[in-house]
């Protein structure tokens, strides 16, 4: 459902219908029904982001969804999950926390300005505003109480960075997660199919607490330009919000787009869940995704108006990735212009900007010095005897002429002791041998 209707215009069927619009799966649907038929009030809903990596072009389906939800005259709180960034294998860098922060709290606002949707049920709430209070915590010590470390860390898998060596944080965030749904004063909780582990858990463990269980929303992953997961930690998987028009033609240049393959097709998923729903949103009506041709004597554009006939299009080679792949970067360049203008004319953005994600420190490559030994013509010597006996040198001070144990010369000529190999008899061996057989002497009468 597509048109620009007002919630109060909008029979219960069709907010319900909106609401679930392109939805992987719903879990509870019964519990929306109850709060919009039988209470007859606004279903509240919350969906939760750990400010790790800049947030990217990913970040429009979850944002559409969003819109859908504010359409239906739903509440809408989003989450900014500081400490869950942190927990989540010290993704986000404690002293980096707050402006992260800050930084997806612009970007999303501005992303759902651009979208056209009213923002006036839409409240961002930052997790370390009550997650470090006294009834948060002890509420966390009585949830994990209740659920094993087998099942936390089961809920978390698809969610929390594996590593070989886990620390304790990332059995922590699938129980966060869930009792945020209390804390937060919500029906439903929204996420990604990723976060279905964590949803059930919440369900199965609230109750325990005395706390009511929740419906749950999920939207599908859109796999990324590379065929995997869209990764905010991995550049070659996603465009950035704020990426230039020649960067996006680059990236997108690069996509892993297989010609007649439907399944898995992340440029065909983007299409789908972004760029067909936010021009409904934006205006009115169904969406339309339009294909040019290369040439214009190979006649009049595609123009699509649902998925279906362009996945068939695309699955008999009559719609190419060489037509394709540039038609979405037209489309995406337009998409991120309103929010780059915003970007672009703040100040107060660019700054944060910096302070949540610093340039990298150039580290200055340090000339390594050949060693070449001490017998290298022109090298320092460690130690050089002098023709007159005399000692010259970095080590003299650690030369002994007796019996210590830096150098000593035996009367017969030979050098014995530690630093042996650093002595250099200069130009004329033989006189400063005889040099050090008498100096040698006297220093041990």
């Amino acid at each position: 459902m597509g048109d620009s209707t007002t919630a109060d215009s909008m029979s219960v069927q069709e907010k319900i219908t909106l609401i679930k619009e392109n939805l992987q799966e719903v879990l509870k649907e019964d519990i929306i029904e109850d709060v919009l038929v039988k209470q007859n009030r606004p279903l509240k809903i919350y969906w939760g982001t750990a400010t790790t990596g800049r947030p990217h072009c990913g970040y429009f389906v979850p944002m559409v969804k969003l819109a859908h939800f504010l359409r239906a005259g739903c509440t809408v709180k989003i989450l900014l999950a500081d400490i869950h960034g942190f927990l989540d294998n010290l993704k986000a860098p404690i002293e980096l926390v707050k402006y992260r922060a800050e930084y997806y709290k612009l970007v999303i606002t501005s992303v759902l300005k651009s979208l056209n949707v009213p923002i006036d049920r839409l409240s961002v709430v930052l997790g370390s505003s009550y997650q470090l209070s006294a009834e948060y915590t002890m509420d966390l010590f009585r949830l994990s109480s209740v659920v094993t470390e087998h099942d936390s860390k089961k809920a978390g898998a698809e969610v929390v960075k594996q590593v070989a060596n886990p620390t304790l944080s990332g059995l922590i965030y699938p129980l966060m997660q869930a009792l945020d749904e209390q804390y937060l004063d919500v029906d439903v909780q929204f996420g990604g199919v990723d976060q279905r582990k964590i949803f059930a858990l919440a369900s199965e463990s609230l109750p325990k607490l005395n706390y009511k269980e929740r419906a749950h929303l999920m939207n599908p992953m859109v796999p990324g330009l590379s065929g995997g997961k869209m990764s905010a930690s991995d550049p070659d998987s996603k465009i950035d919000l704020l990426d230039p028009p020649e960067v996006v033609e680059k990236k997108m240049k690069k996509a892993h787009c297989v010609p007649k393959e439907v399944e898995g097709n992340g440029i065909l998923g983007f299409v789908e869940f972004v760029l067909l729903t936010v021009d409904s949103l934006k205006n009115g009506g169904k969406g339309k995704f339009v294909v040019e041709r290369r040439k214009p004597e190979d006649g009049e554009p595609f123009v699509y108006e649902d998925i279906a006939t362009l996945k068939a299009d695309y699955q008999a080679d009559k719609l190419t990735p060489q037509l394709l792949k540039p038609a979405i970067t037209k489309a995406l360049i337009q998409l991120l212009k309103p929010i780059q203008e915003e970007f672009q004319a703040s100040p107060e953005w660019q700054d944060i900007a910096t302070k949540a994600y610093p340039p990298p420190e150039v580290k200055k490559k340090e000339k390594k010095v050949k060693d070449r030994g001490t017998r290298f013509p022109g090298a320092k010597r460690g130690v050089e005897v002098k023709p007159n006996g005399q000692i010259e040198g970095n080590l003299k001070d650690q030369v002994n002429l007796g019996t210590g144990a830096g150098v000593e010369a035996k009367p017969d000529g030979h050098i014995e002791g530690n630093l042996k190999d650093q002595v250099n008899l200069g130009t004329g061996a033989e006189e400063a041998m005889k040099s050090l057989d008498v100096r040698s002497e006297t220093a041990c009468v």
